[in-house]
C-alpha cells in the first residue's frame, strides 16, 4: 500500500490568555501531518510562527509542495534540503520519525540511540500581565522549581519583584521577547541579579542556545544542532511554542544532558490530546502519544 499524506490545521483553545510583549493569543494554531503506510500511521505537529512570516495556510502550502515526494518514499535526509527550516519541515520530519517507529516496531528513542528521562523539570510560564496578576499566577506554582517570566519594557522590575515575592524559591528565566534595549538591560541588571536571575554573564555574551523544533525544522536537524552546541560547550535549552503534546513528545528526545527545558506548551490548553504528557508542579512526565509503537 503506497504512503499517504494527510495535512490539516487545528485551533486548540487555551484555558486562559497567553500574553507576551508582542501580543496575546487565546488558541494554539497548529498544523498536523499524518503519514499512513502499511496500515500504520505516523504523526507530527508544528506551530506556524507569524514572527517568521508563517501562517497555517503557508505551512500547509509548503507541505503540499513536497506531497508527491513524501508519498513516493522521501527520506528524512532528503527532506532537509527539500524544505527550509520551519514549521512545515518540522511536522513532516516528526511524522516520518513516528512512521518509522510504527513500521519497525521500535521507539524513536531506540532508533536515534537516545534515552528519554522519566521526569523532566520544565519551566512553567508566567504570562505577561499586571504585577499583581503575575504574582497571583506565581502563587499557584510555588512547588514548581523553574518559572519563565514574560515581561515587557514598561513594568519589568515590578513584574519580576512580584513573581519573586510570590515564588521565593523558584529559579527564574526572564523573557522580554525582544521588548528590551541594551540600555534598559544595563539599568535593570543589578536589581534583576539580586532577584536570582542569571543575567550578568548573558549581558557580556551569549553562552546558551535555545533549540525549538519549529525553528530548527524538525527533530533531525534539532539533534544535529544539539550535537554541535555540545561540541562548542554551549549551555542548551529546549523550548517550544504553545502547542499540544504531539509537538512536545519529539522535543523530549533532545533532553538527555540538557540543562533547561521549557516545554509547558500543553499546560496552557483547555484540552490536550488524549494520552498527552503530564505536567505537575513544574515536572513533565512523557507519554506514549508519539514515537512509540502503537
Amino acid at each position: 500500500m503506497p504512503r499517504r499524506l494527510i495535512a490539516r490545521s487545528e485551533s486548540c483553545p487555551l484555558n486562559r490568555p497567553f500574553r507576551i510583549s508582542r501580543g496575546v493569543k487565546t488558541a494554539a494554531e497548529v498544523v498536523v501531518v499524518e503519514l499512513h503506510e502499511e496500515g500504520r500511521c505516523g504523526a507530527g505537529e508544528a506551530v506556524p510562527y507569524a514572527r517568521y512570516g508563517e501562517s497555517p495556510a503557508s505551512v500547509l502550502a509548503q507541505i503540499e509542495s513536497v506531497r508527491s515526494a513524501v508519498e513516493s518514499g522521501m527520506t528524512r535526509a532528503a527532506l532537509q534540503s527539500a524544505l527550509p527550516p520551519g514549521a512545515a519541515r518540522n511536522a513532516v520530519d516528526c511524522a516520518l520519525w513516528d512512521l518509522e517507529a510504527q513500521l519497525t516496531r521500535r521507539s524513536v528513542a531506540d532508533l536515534a540511540g537516545i534515552v528519554v528521562p522519566s521526569e523532566i523539570i520544565t519551566a512553567v510560564t508566567i504570562s505577561l500581565d499586571t504585577p499583581e496578576r503575575m504574582a497571583g499566577a506565581a502563587a499557584g506554582l510555588t512547588a514548581a522549581p523553574l518559572l519563565k517570566v514574560k515581561v515587557d519594557a514598561s513594568e519589568a522590575l515590578a513584574q519580576l519583584c512580584a513573581v519573586r515575592a510570590a515564588a521565593p524559591t523558584a529559579r527564574l528565566i526572564v523573557d522580554p521577547n525582544e521588548s528590551w534595549s541594551p540600555a534598559l538591560l544595563e539599568r535593570l541588571l543589578s536589581d534583576i541579579t539580586a532577584l536570582g536571575a542569571d543575567l550578568e554573564r548573558i549581558a557580556r555574551r551569549y553562552q546558551a542556545v535555545n533549540i525549538k523544533l519549529d525553528k530548527a525544522g524538525g527533530l533531525t536537524e534539532a539533534l544535529a544542532m544539539r550535537a554541535s552546541a555540545e561540541a562548542l560547550g554551549l549551555t542548551i535549552m529546549v523550548g517550544c511554542m504553545v502547542c499540544t503534546s504531539l509537538a512536545i513528545a519529539p522535543a523530549l528526545l533532545l533532553m538527555d544532558g540538557v540543562r533547561f527545558a521549557d516545554l509547558d506548551g500543553p499546560w496552557w490548553l483547555a484540552r490536550d490530546r488524549d494520552n498527552g504528557v503530564r505536567i505537575s508542579d513544574g515536572r513533565l512526565y512523557p507519554s506514549a502519544l508519539w514515537g512509540i509503537p502503537r
